[in-house]
């Protein structure tokens, strides 16, 4: 008994710990400068969120495609502040814009305004708002909850409304081929960017904590 209220006083004071991290990161945002952690992370994030773009599944009766980049942006935004997260999307879109190849191998303007680039849009605004209300302690409950209702909402909501004009498409034909065939998987990859962003969370707090 007095084993198991130890380790839970342990948990709780780790909890605590990375709690009062996450706090004096933010404190480091609010001074409009960022510390050498801060910009090793949004550096780790951009090459990450890089990297999963080449996770692609076309889909034969849509412009757009299944990305890992999704599944990436919950993962930022999970572990980021939304100052931090809202950079980082800002850095890899602008790398995509001048000509880096993070667009899943693509790049340039004619991605980033083209059928899917909708999507690319609502990353910015879905990884601000994802990191804003997930609160400060883990929850798989809540971040689960955060990133489906805000993260899918958002990014397959702005999404399909982009192809729907840039396409043509009729009202009907891109709600499912721009928001309906995208939902079963985006969902899927929330829970999964929720369950595995607990340990990612603990490794950050170690690394923030080394380098104090």
């Amino acid at each position: 008994m007095d084993m198991k209220n130890q380790n839970d006083k342990k948990q709780r004071n780790i909890q605590n710990t990375e709690t009062q991290t996450l706090g004096t990161r933010k404190e480091g945002v609010s001074q409009k400068k960022f510390s050498t952690s801060q910009m090793t992370r949004i550096a780790m994030m951009v090459a990450f969120i890089s990297a999963m773009s080449y996770v692609r599944v076309p889909l034969p009766f849509s412009e757009a495609a299944i990305t890992g980049q999704t599944l990436a942006l919950n993962v930022i935004a999970l572990l980021l502040t939304p100052v931090e997260a809202f950079v980082t999307m800002l850095c890899y879109w602008l790398l995509g814009l001048v000509g880096a190849p993070v667009f899943g191998g693509m790049a340039g303007p004619g991605k980033l305004f083209g059928p899917g680039g909708g999507y690319f849009m609502a990353f910015m605004l879905a990884v601000v708002l994802i990191a804003k209300f997930r609160g400060e302690r883990y929850s798989l409950g809540r971040c689960v909850l955060v990133t489906v209702l805000v993260g899918v909402l958002v990014i397959d909501g702005i999404g399909f409304v982009w192809l729907k004009f840039v396409t043509g498409m009729t009202w009907q034909a891109a709600f499912f081929a721009g928001l309906v065939a995208f939902i079963p998987l985006d969902v899927l990859k929330c829970v999964v960017a929720c369950v595995v962003v607990k340990p990612l969370r603990r490794a950050m707090y170690m690394l923030d904590n080394t380098r104090v």
